[in-house]
């Protein structure tokens, strides 16, 4: 093991070596087309990425942020309403809340998933309560069996924040596939990422695909015609071509971030200061990220032990440092520090460990025993 290696948190340019060939081949045929918006290539995208969510339909757009915020407006969000989500995620899942004039109302998480605490769910539901947006965060899905039956009994939409977690599954099913919507990111540190930024929503109702294609075209169905306000949203062809190649080997590259996590576990199950993620045993997790916590009885103990791993070669992140019930622009919300308590604590204690499909073990092995140097 050569302990004077670098261990970045991510790295994209191994990846794409894997497929520059590909790559290359497919931009430069459609710069050759002259077809950079639109067209076949975003349309072939959008049914082999329907098809391999296993759903009906599938709307490509600019970015996960715009998938989230189109999904809203599609099932008419807006002013007066409410939408029950997850503290503890990145900030575009209630910004685009607040960008349609509705409200976000934060339900604390699960201490070991980090995703919503289901159990929490029902008191949080109001008479304004118009829909849930459940986050699969660090490629974990949420339980969507519970999410849909408390769902219907009130009668309210599920928006699927899938961004983190292309591939997931629940019971059986992709995630995207179980809510009334769900809205994935391309982003290229995600585990389908493309050279850009990108998104897409998957459903299986025809009359919500259509008027989210209507809207992210100005709102127009007709050129020159304008049913609505919408937005300019659409997935450049280049992108396409890029992310056609790589779902090709997303199930391959969710294996190995699988059996990298595994080895993660085994490795560090026995620490005392270190809580490894935890999976519910109906999901499959896809591990855009492995985030432990370091817990102890001291406030800086995380950041400390970051800063040493730096030191010594290994790059860690933290995701996230300020739960959103407590970021600036919501002070208006009425939150106070300790109203969502494992949320507070997972910002304070949570540390997320390289993680990416081309990790060698020998890259793991310095992870693994930096980290463990570091909390001796």
């Amino acid at each position: 093991m050569d302990l004077s290696v670098n261990i970045p948190p991510l790295d994209l340019v191994r990846q794409y070596t894997t497929i520059e060939a590909e790559v290359s081949d497919a931009v430069l045929k459609v710069l050759a087309s002259g077809g950079y918006i639109g067209g076949p290539v975003v349309k072939d995208f959008e049914q082999q990425f329907a098809n391999y969510t296993g759903v009906a339909e599938c709307v490509a757009c600019n970015s996960g942020t715009d998938a989230l915020f189109l999904a809203l407006k599609a099932l008419e969000v807006g002013a007066g309403d409410e939408v029950i989500t997850s503290p503890f995620t990145f900030f575009a899942t209630t910004e685009v809340i607040t960008a349609v004039g509705a409200t976000p109302v934060f339900v604390d998480i699960d201490a070991a998933t980090f995703n919503l605490d289901v159990e929490k769910l029902t008191a949080a539901i109001t008479h304004k309560t118009k829909a849930i947006m459940p986050v699969h965060l660090f490629g974990q899905p949420v339980d969507m069996t519970a999410v849909m039956k408390i769902a219907q009994a009130s009668n309210l939409y599920v928006i699927e924040d899938c961004a983190q977690s292309t591939g997931a599954m629940w019971e059986g099913q992709k995630v995207g596939s179980i809510g009334h919507i769900g809205c994935f990111s391309f982003y290229p540190t995600k585990n389908l990422g493309a050279c850009g930024d990108g998104g897409a929503m998957t459903t299986n109702d025809a009359v919500i695909a259509a008027k989210i294609r209507m809207l992210r075209e100005h709102g127009s169905r007709t050129r020159y015609i304008h049913e609505e306000i919408g937005v300019n949203s659409r997935l450049d062809a280049i992108q396409a071509a890029i992310l056609q190649i790589k779902l090709r080997y997303l199930d391959h590259w969710n294996e190995q971030r699988q059996a990298i996590a595994q080895r993660y576990h085994e490795f560090l199950a026995h620490i005392p200061t270190v809580a490894i993620p935890q999976e519910l045993t109906r999901g499959v997790g896809v591990w855009n990220q492995y985030t432990i916590r370091l817990a102890k009885n001291d406030s800086n103990y995380r950041d400390r032990v970051r800063q040493m791993l730096q030191e010594r070669g290994v790059s860690s992140m933290v995701y996230y440092p300020l739960a959103l019930h407590l970021q600036p622009v919501y002070e208006n919300l009425g939150y106070q520090p300790g109203s969502l308590p494992v949320s507070e604590q997972a910002s304070r204690e949570v540390l997320s460990l390289p993680m990416f499909p081309e990790m060698t073990i020998e890259q793991q092995d310095k992870v693994v025993y930096t980290l463990k140097d570091c909390l001796s």
